[in-house]
């Protein structure tokens, strides 16, 4: 099994250590947004590196989204590279894949919670991935980590 792990937050914050719980005991590849360019979409500047991050993800089989909640919401690196896949992706482009999510917080709301799973569900839903569930906390994250 290819997983990948697309941290979305600081390098070696919350979230990659919410990561660390959910993929104990399994090879991985972690990728930290912060760590690349990945320009919003409509731009285009040369030294853009989505396509690294695509390819990356074409080559895997199961994709780990990791978010903080940053302003009642997912952060922007996560949104950017969400949004960057509309268009290049074809809808079913990732067919096959399994898809989990973590987005973890210091007090999310209900509210909060749900516009995240949406979102991931919906992308999920778009690239034909099995959404396989999400993880807020360490306790979820090892409880999802049964369906790895």
């Amino acid at each position: 099994m290819n997983i990948l792990f697309i941290n979305g937050g600081e390098k070696n914050g919350n979230t990659a250590a919410l990561g660390e719980v959910l993929l104990t005991g399994y090879d991985y590849e972690q990728i930290d947004l912060v760590d690349y360019k990945v320009y919003g979409y409509g731009t285009h500047f040369a030294d853009d590196q989505f396509d690294e991050v695509l390819a990356k993800v074409n080559a895997c089989d199961t994709l780990v989204l990791g978010s903080p909640v940053y302003w009642h919401d997912l952060s922007g690196t996560m949104r950017c590279f969400l949004d960057r896949c509309y268009g290049p992706v074809p809808e079913g482009g990732l067919a096959g894949k399994r898809c989990f999510f973590l987005f973890q917080g210091a007090a999310p709301t209900p509210d909060m919670i749900e516009r995240g799973r949406y979102t991931i569900s919906r992308f999920a839903a778009l690239y034909s991935m099995k959404f396989m569930g999400m993880a807020t906390n360490p306790a979820e994250a090892r409880s999802l980590a049964e369906e790895l």
